[in-house]
């Protein structure tokens, strides 16, 4: 089965907020959070969608991970930038 359109947009939009985040580009973390949450928005009212579902279920924990290792870093790189 073909996942429809926008269903690919939304993970293309993922992906290339992980690649930005992975290259240390400003303002990824947000980035990769709204696209994350726009993801979710878009799969839960189609309860037929439960392979995006476990697509999201699977990514989203790597890219919570990747934002929360991104903000440490930034943390520890600037402590005063608080």
């Amino acid at each position: 089965m073909n996942a429809p359109r926008g269903t690919l947009q939304l993970k293309d939009e993922v992906y290339r907020q992980m690649f930005r985040l992975e290259e240390g580009r400003p303002g990824a973390e947000m980035g990769l959070a709204v696209a994350l949450l726009r993801s979710w928005i878009a799969a839960d009212p189609k309860p037929q969608s439960s392979e995006d579902r476990d697509w999201l279920k699977k990514i989203s924990p790597i890219c919570l991970q990747m934002i929360e290792a991104s903000l440490k870093a930034n943390a520890t790189a600037f402590p005063n930038a608080q």
